[in-house]
């Protein structure tokens, strides 16, 4: 999790936490959760990032949408990062 980019953990967790979104879905997402623009050209090329790593799976909807899907080795880094921020916060419940 540490190799990541604050933006391809976040986009990590919330492709985990919906079912083969699209990049659509996932831009949306952000977006609504974050309360900020996010640009195809910054979107696809860290989508493409997780799925070189593994962290992704992508897949095809149809010709022109694809979809996305956490790995196991993507939920395991997601839960690696979970547990590293429960050791070093006093905020989080351990």
């Amino acid at each position: 999790m540490f190799g990541l980019t604050g933006f391809q953990r976040d986009l990590l967790v919330v492709a985990s936490g919906l079912e083969k979104p699209s990049g659509q879905d996932i831009k949306e997402h952000v977006e609504d959760t974050m309360g900020t623009q996010v640009k195809h050209g910054r979107l696809y090329p860290n989508l493409d990032t997780l799925v070189e790593r593994g962290l992704l799976e992508k897949g095809q909807l149809d010709r022109r949408t694809n979809y996305y899907q956490v790995t196991e080795k993507g939920a395991l880094t997601i839960q690696e990062q979970l547990e590293w921020m429960q050791s070093q916060s006093k905020a989080l419940p351990a």
